[in-house]
């Protein structure tokens, strides 16, 4: 088939890959999100899915919104049979979703309709899910609402970041996708409409969402650091200033701490929740690079009985 793929960041790349690879599929064109400040600088850097499809000589369309008519006018005049997407991150209005006569198909990171959303691989994580996985659908004007071609399971490990997790499911998913678009093609695969029950949603986890409450369980703390890692990143306060928290690790025989409460040891730094402690591994200062927990300690001399989210920031 003449596909046309729609994607902008990293975890659809290998997806494009796998579509570009295939001997039974021609990729005509790319659709990503248009060039977007970055680094220091804030110079204007393509997307990853537009960097690859260039490197590949395949032609990139970059449309402000995708119902723009230039936009609509190039991908009628390509005529693709069918449009697979990954993580675009734009709605797609029904003038466009009419062009390829075999639709849009969505690969999403999670198993339909559970996590319906931006954020599918966060909210697994921060629900505690043991499992998870991906599924290819077929894209309407509902969120994430149409029928289901295929499915692929992930177990969800207990150290999993969504970065992690993502990562695995990006590479699993490229591969259903590739095998979503053959059984299209030839007929094999039908869409099955999502099952009623079991619907749950994954919004965008916003800054605030990763702000760590000590006062929680220690299960919860370490479901928001590794679900927000690594973004938006999870974070606390210390001495006034943000203090975000790379990986901390569950200490189950720990219950001397108050929520907060911090306590150093030689090569350890222990935070008190509302259960048992949490040991921080690697955290970020303001204005710093990443670094040991330990290393961070000994550098600002944590004061006995001293707590991380006891102030707001100045």
């Amino acid at each position: 088939m003449k596909l046309v793929f729609a994607g902008t960041p990293e975890v659809a790349v290998p997806a494009l890959d796998a579509l570009i690879a295939s001997r039974r599929h021609e990729v005509a064109a790319v659709i990503t999100r248009p060039d977007a400040p970055a680094g220091r600088g804030r110079h204007l850097v393509a997307s990853p899915v537009a960097q690859r499809a260039e490197e590949a000589g395949i032609e990139v369309l970059k449309p402000a919104k995708p119902r723009d008519e230039d936009f609509l006018a190039r991908l009628r005049e390509i005529a693709p049979d069918c449009c697979p997407v990954v993580a675009y991150g734009a709605l797609l209005p029904k003038v466009a979703l009419d062009v390829p006569r075999r639709g849009w198909v969505n690969l999403h990171f999670s198993l339909l309709p559970a996590w319906r959303g931006a954020a599918p691989v966060q909210h697994a994580i921060l629900a505690g899910d043991e499992m998870t996985g991906a599924a290819t659908f077929q894209i309407e004007e509902g969120l994430d609402s149409g029928p289901v071609y295929g499915v692929i399971t992930e177990h969800v490990r207990p150290t999993d970041t969504s970065g992690d997790l993502l990562t695995r499911l990006a590479f699993a998913g490229a591969g259903l996708l590739a095998a979503t678009m053959d059984g299209i093609e030839d007929g094999t695969l039908n869409a099955v409409p999502q099952p009623t029950e079991g619907l749950s949603l994954a919004p965008k986890i916003t800054v605030e969402d990763a702000h760590v409450d000590w006062k929680a369980p220690a299960l919860r703390v370490d479901r928001v650091v590794r679900g927000c890692t690594p973004a938006p990143g999870a974070w606390t306060v210390f001495r006034r200033e943000r203090l975000k928290l790379i990986q901390a690790a569950l200490v189950p025989g720990r219950t001397d701490l108050a929520p907060g409460e911090l306590s150093v040891g030689k090569n350890n730094v222990y935070v008190g929740t509302g259960s048992h402690a949490v040991e921080l591994l690697w955290v970020q200062p303001q204005g710093k690079k990443p670094m040991r927990a330990a290393d961070w300690a000994r550098g600002v001399r944590i004061a006995p009985g001293e707590r991380v989210g006891a102030a707001d920031v100045g």
